[in-house]
């Protein structure tokens, strides 16, 4: 009956689902199922051939010392069948019998190949997500709202500089946060979270476990189960290192920012289009406009056309032939104020050294170009006044020398002479000598005048009433000629001139007029004035003799300086003017034709 039983036991062995064998004492495989037998790739037992199990598990050390134990033990291990490696799981636990005394050991075996490819790759998986953490520097937490336990991976302690054994608590994990803004923040979005359902991510500062400061980016997000918050994960990450650079870069824009906009220069910067995509506080004043009105705008919707079109050609010429224009003098007209610049152009790349526009620097020499036309316009006037001064000393030394001369004749006849007739003769001509000399002395201490002293002060004279009063003063000498004035000047005319200065003017070239008329016609005089925006123009005209310009015209002004046979013509009237109407800052010009008439224009300067 017991050998029945035993036959229908390992019968029964066989079938089991689960992989089973029996050991003896010793070791060996006495019978084990078909699914044990397969996992190890054996064939059915054979009572003649012994099969140790320690022939198939020869990795596993001290597997003698512990089946003699006699406890009940599991194990991993591995086998290679079929060139492919298993992985298995064996379970080993003491065999009785009826009356408990052990007999062997019986031993359930598991392949857990798949579990541990899977255990494998979930470990592989892990390790990326670490190694990702750790090189992104970015942790994960959770908080349980049950059990209120609070856990933080490694690279969260590492963020925290906690070891890696701390477990903390929410309110230790919200300590850690700066206090003030930072804490209360954190503790507010962490309430909401919990209460509202709200998600978060923003940036805070902690102070670690060794007191330092840093910036980190935390977000949370609510997990409901239920219709509840079951539980928040999020993520901290270090940003510090980031932060701070896009302080420094801040910095770095503000301090460049301040640098170009207090640069006495109009800076900006275009794209390949040449439109703007930077401006400083120069070029904003200069065009009127605020950046972001400017941010865009190409030189064809700031400027008119053509100076548009001289611009771009410009910066098309710097992008392709990387070649810079430096201070290149030209002109900019807005709004009908033009504006001289001192342009610069230089070409603009990108980080990978490609040409990606152009910068362009303006300086404004407006005021320099003033100053230097002032400066030229003073060398001029120098330089003529230096001419007048030198014909000025020539004419002194030669009228002096004339006058030195003709005394020293004159007193040596007187000195000679015996005869007293003679005698009187010769001192009635040293007296007409003595008057001339004063007269020259006169004339030139007139001229002298008016070139060394200050500048006479400019009066606002109605110019209609200023010739109208000379013309009076002149009545009785223009009727003995049977002279006709024609006077076209308007009676609002006015003019910014010296009162004595104008009266001389206007005196002499009338009476010049009447002086050298045509004997065969009676004299017209025609006077007109127009005004205009560089000053007044006097001009007066006559039908007289007229003169020779081509044969005299550099003369006409000239000290004693005449072209008509008249005993009355001195030649001084004329360069007596001139020197009056330059001292104005005027100028006088002469149009004449040989018995056909002289027009004299006169420009008054206005500026005071």
């Amino acid at each position: 009956m017991k050998a029945v039983e035993r036959v229908d036991q390992f019968y029964l062995l066989k079938q089991l689902p689960k992989a089973t064998a029996l050991l003896c004492k010793e070791g060996n495989l006495l019978d084990a199922s078909c699914s044990w037998l397969e996992i190890f790739g054996l064939p059915p037992i054979n009572k003649k051939q012994k099969t140790q199990i320690f022939s198939l598990l020869p990795e596993v050390e001290d597997l003698i010392e512990k089946l003699q134990e006699a406890k009940s033990f599991n194990l991993r291990h591995e086998i290679s069948l079929n060139n492919e490696t298993r992985h298995l799981k064996s379970y080993f636990a003491p065999w009785f019998d009826e009356k408990e005394n052990v007999i062997g050991t019986i031993v359930q075996t598991d392949d857990i190949t798949s579990e541990v490819e899977k255990e494998e790759e979930l470990n592989w998986l892990k390790n990326i997500m670490e190694t990702k953490m750790e090189v992104s520097k970015t942790g994960w937490w959770e908080y349980e709202i049950d059990t209120e336990k609070l856990t933080w991976c490694k690279e969260t302690k590492r963020i925290h500089q906690v070891p890696d054994c701390y477990e903390p608590t929410v309110i230790e994990a919200i300590e850690f946060y700066k206090s003030g803004y930072s804490q209360n923040k954190v503790s507010m979005l962490f309430h909401k979270a919990i209460t509202d359902y709200q998600s978060y991510d923003t940036k805070v500062m902690i102070v670690t476990f060794n007191g330092e400061e840093r910036w980190v980016r935390i977000t949370g997000k609510p997990f409901i189960k239920e219709g509840k918050v079951a539980k928040i994960f999020g993520t901290i990450k270090d940003i510090h290192n980031q932060v701070i650079a896009e302080h420094r870069v801040k910095e770095h824009q503000q301090l460049l920012t301040t640098l170009v906009d207090s640069l006495p220069l109009n800076v900006y910067v275009k794209d390949l289009e040449s439109r703007k995509v930077l401006v400083n506080k120069g070029e904003c004043s200069y065009l009127h406009k605020k950046p972001e009105e400017l941010i865009g705008k190409t030189d064809f919707d700031l400027y008119d056309r053509e100076i548009a079109q001289i611009s771009r050609e410009e910066d098309i010429q710097v992008m392709k032939h990387l070649t810079p224009i430096i201070g290149k003098e030209t002109v900019s007209c807005l709004n009908g104020k033009t504006t001289h610049f001192l342009t610069s152009k230089i070409p603009y790349f990108d980080l990978e050294g490609k040409v990606c526009g152009v910068i362009g620097m303006g300086l404004d020499i407006t005021s320099m170009k003033k100053k230097q036309e002032e400066l030229c316009d003073l060398i001029k006037i120098t330089s003529m006044q230096n001419q007048k001064l030198i014909s000025f000393a020539h004419i002194v030394s030669h009228n002096l020398r004339s006058h030195s001369a003709n005394f020293s004749m004159l007193l040596g006849f007187l000195n000679s002479e015996k005869d007293q007739e003679e005698r009187k003769r010769i001192i009635k001509m040293l007296t007409q000598a003595s008057d001339n000399l004063l007269e020259t002395l006169g004339n030139l201490n007139q001229v002298l005048d008016i070139n060394t002293q200050e500048s006479e002060t400019k009066k606002t004279l109605n110019l209609k009433k200023s010739i109208t009063g000379v013309l009076h003063n002149l009545s009785a000498f223009l009727e003995n000629n049977d002279t006709q004035i024609i006077n076209n000047v308007a009676d609002d005319m006015v003019v910014k001139c010296v009162p004595t200065y104008l009266d001389s003017i206007i005196l002499n070239l009338v009476s010049n007029a009447v002086k050298y008329k045509s004997p065969g016609r009676p004299p017209i005089i025609t006077i007109n004035a127009i005004k205009s925006d560089k000053g007044v123009l006097l001009s007066i005209s006559d039908n007289g003799l007229g003169m020779d310009l081509d044969r005299y015209g550099d003369k006409i002004f000239g000290m004693y300086k005449t072209f008509h046979n008249r005993e009355d013509a001195k030649g001084f009237g004329l360069y007596l003017i001139k020197n009056q109407i330059e001292a104005m800052g005027g100028s006088i010009t002469v149009q004449s034709e040989v018995d056909k008439g002289t027009t004299f224009n006169v420009y008054f300067n206005e500026e005071s």
